[in-house]
């Protein structure tokens, strides 16, 4: 019933912990943001609190309180997740883990566990982990944390090692693919661009397979950028003017140019396996750009874009960062 595609070595790890009785008070589930880290904890919360006779059958995903786990309406599962920015930004904060430490405290109504999803817990203030630092290591009865984060290196020492760590590898691109064709039912030509797109991230994917306008708005951001390469420095500031108008798009934005560099200087090298390209329905205008530029200045670009979503988390000018960054390219 671990209804979660191309971790089963994740999945078998918290089967064993759950059959064998040695469940620990703290997890982290690291690996890329949308690749299921999330998922695979609301399925851990169903196993860990199911009314299963067996535990070698949990979660059964019918009983009670799988149901509402699987809902999100269940009284004794928490989710934390950080507070998105003006600028796309995301931050845990210590008002939330204040929040969350009373919620805590409080006796499950449920049972048996009370548990707790913190999400992205790399986004943590300094001051929010080291108030969390505290519920580690002297959490109350019956309490489970878990944790998700890109890398257990963003965390601090003293919490990577009070949790047990599970780390969700990106899923092959054809297991991507032929979940999106076998069992929602995608086009296979859609499938095949969205499990490229997804670069290992089967949540990634799925939402994207769900959404109406996912694709279309993902290959609009790659077409602009195209178009930007083509454009004066006149028709570049006017862009970067409306641009910096949606900060929060514009970090998103900036992500997804940061992955085509990537593409452009895969293939600028002699790469001609298009498993490793990300952006396969722009092949085109990739191969365009690397007949024109060096790769020394494709690596320039993707640089650049890098530092430009550093700088922008750090509050940097919005105008003139964008500026900056279309004029460089």
């Amino acid at each position: 019933m671990w209804n979660i595609k191309g971790h089963d070595w994740a999945v078998e790890s918290l089967r064993s912990a759950i059959i064998y009785d040695r469940v620990g008070h703290a997890w982290l589930f690291t690996g890329p943001p949308k690749v299921g880290r999330t998922h695979l904890a609301r399925l851990f919360a169903q196993a860990l609190n199911c009314e299963s006779e067996y535990p070698e059958n949990r979660p059964c995903g019918v009983c009670r309180k799988c149901k509402l786990i699987a809902s999100g309406r269940h009284p004794d599962l928490i989710l934390v997740e950080p507070i998105t920015g003006n600028r796309g930004n995301e931050t845990l904060k210590i008002e939330q883990i204040r929040e969350l430490q009373q919620d805590l405290n409080r006796t499950a109504m449920e049972g048996p566990y009370k548990i707790a999803i913190i999400s992205r817990f790399d986004a943590a203030t300094p001051g929010a982990a080291n108030a969390f630092l505290k519920t580690l290591e002297e959490p109350p009865p019956n309490v489970i944390l878990i944790l998700t984060a890109s890398e257990s290196d963003a965390l601090l020492p003293t919490i990577n090692s009070r949790c047990r760590s599970i780390g969700l590898r990106p899923v092959p691109l054809e297991t991507i693919k032929d979940h999106l064709i076998s069992d929602l039912g995608v086009p296979t030509e859609k499938a095949t661009v969205l499990a490229h797109l997804a670069n290992g991230r089967m949540g990634w994917a799925i939402e994207a397979a769900e959404s109406e306008t996912a694709l279309a708005d993902y290959q609009a951001q790659t077409e602009q950028l195209s178009a930007i390469l083509k454009m004066g420095k006149v028709d570049r500031f006017k862009l970067a003017e409306k641009l910096s108008s949606n900060a929060e798009q514009l970090h998103h934005l900036l992500r997804t140019w940061l992955g085509w560099w990537r593409d452009a200087l895969i293939l600028s090298n002699g790469q001609d396996d298009l498993s490793q390209i990300i952006n396969v329905h722009d092949i085109d205008n990739l191969n365009d750009v690397v007949g024109r530029l060096s790769s020394e200045k494709i690596a320039q670009n993707l640089n650049q874009t890098d530092q430009s979503l550093t700088w922008l988390d750090q509050n940097a000018n919005v105008r003139l960062l964008v500026e900056n960054l279309l004029i460089s390219f």
